[in-house]
């Protein structure tokens, strides 16, 4: 059964809360903090969907950071398909850092 907007967006915003413990194991901060989150849809049902980008479109790492998305997820909602899509537009840099990222940095 679908859920309400208020249930579908608190959910989102816990999806967003539990990816602030995946690190970007390159530079060491959580990939909330970096902006390479760019958006969490869920579906009101069983899917999220998760577009994200790496720091860079080389990042050896790229499979491993997607699978820990994945598996975050799936810790608090095991029923969940987990959907994770790498995009490259708009291409990350520092400007995309939060405030608290810039500071856990030392960049402000």
């Amino acid at each position: 059964m679908k859920k309400s907007p208020e249930e579908i967006k608190k959910i989102e915003n816990e999806i967003y809360e539990l990816l602030k413990q995946v690190i970007d194991p390159e530079i060491g901060i959580d990939i909330i903090n970096l902006g390479l989150v760019y958006n969490i849809v869920y579906d009101g049902d069983k899917t999220v969907y998760v577009e994200m980008t790496l720091s860079t479109p080389a990042c050896p790492l790229s499979d491993a950071l997607v699978q820990t998305v994945e598996n975050i997820i799936k810790q608090k909602y095991p029923d969940f398909d987990v959907k994770v899509e790498l995009v490259f537009d708009p291409p990350w840099d520092t400007s995309m850092i939060s405030e608290e990222g810039k500071k856990k940095l030392g960049m402000l």
